[in-house]
């Protein structure tokens, strides 16, 4: 299979370098990771290690034939660029892949690609950034593929194949965006804590006051899910959100990671976009205002 990768950064790099086994892949990222993969190919370290020369360029103008699979793993304010630059890669034949945080995500991709042609998907793997040309595997988690539609269909099991068969343990949603709004729930719960104390996941639960806070979020952004259609168990939401705690203890979250490098943090597509719903529900968004008000205060 022919994949290109859109947003090297630390999953896009990991999936990259694992997929690479059996297909044909591309990687886009910015210069200063592209240039070091080019000079000493990339480099997976603890839970995988790896070190492939991989095809790497800035932008998609290099890749001169069309994909089979684009999977976007750009930060959630980045996909309008993105996709916007994939467009000239993108045929009839190929399908788009979300694999980002975030709940508008899809939302941006459909204004510009065919709803027909995406899919989605999230994955609890733990992966760090620590230099250009080097990242850090923390710790392995479960990938889930769906249509948007809840549909099984041959293209989705072809993909999920393809990703069991390279070690990226994958399974079919029957509700991927049921399955997004989980992700997003555990994102909103772990993320902007983790950036607004600075510490390691697995920190959350170790210290007690930290540990209810994380509940009461996981409760208020599950109520918020629930008032927009879901059904979803506050208790199963509060048991899966200290599992992936659990599962990527010693990982930096991904908002913490953009927050060192002074970059712009995904809290509106995370915690801001509940916010928005919960608002027009009329119904309690004050912890997830208070994440909001506490990572804005950081930056300022």
């Amino acid at each position: 299979m022919n994949i290109v990768i859109i947003g090297a950064g630390a999953i896009g790099s990991l999936f990259g370098a694992l997929l690479l086994k059996n297909n044909n892949v591309w990687l886009i990222g910015r210069k200063s990771h592209i240039s070091a993969i080019k000079k000493s190919g990339l480099v997976i370290e603890d839970k995988t290690q790896l070190n492939v020369k991989i095809n790497a360029e800035e932008s998609v103008d290099r890749i001169t034939s069309f994909p089979d699979l684009l999977i976007l793993t750009v930060k959630s304010y980045d996909t309008e660029s993105a996709i916007l630059e994939a467009r000239k890669i993108i045929s009839k034949d190929t399908i788009v892949l979300s694999l980002q945080n975030g709940l508008d995500s899809v939302d941006k991709i459909k204004k510009f690609v065919d709803c027909k042609k995406i899919i989605a998907g999230v994955t609890t793997h733990g992966a760090f950034f620590y230099k250009p040309g080097f990242i850090k595997h923390t710790g392995k988690g479960t990938t889930i593929l769906g249509e948007l539609n809840g549909q099984k269909t041959k293209r989705i099991v072809n993909i999920v194949d393809t990703f069991n068969g390279i070690g990226i343990e994958t399974i079919v949603s029957k509700n991927i965006i049921r399955d997004l709004w989980t992700k997003a729930i555990v994102n909103s719960s772990i993320n902007p804590l983790t950036t607004f104390f600075q510490c390691k996941n697995g920190y959350l639960l170790k210290n007690p006051i930290l540990e209810k806070l994380v509940e009461k979020v996981c409760m208020e952004s599950t109520n918020i899910a629930n008032t927009d259609g879901l059904n979803l168990s506050y208790d199963e939401m509060f048991e899966k959100t200290k599992e992936v705690i659990r599962n990527t203890s010693e990982n930096q979250s991904s908002m913490l990671q953009s927050f060192k490098k002074g970059k712009k943090t995904e809290i509106e597509s995370i915690n801001g976009k509940l916010v928005e719903i919960g608002r027009k529900h009329d119904i309690d968004v004050s912890l997830n205002e208070m994440l909001i008000y506490s990572i804005e205060s950081l930056i300022k």
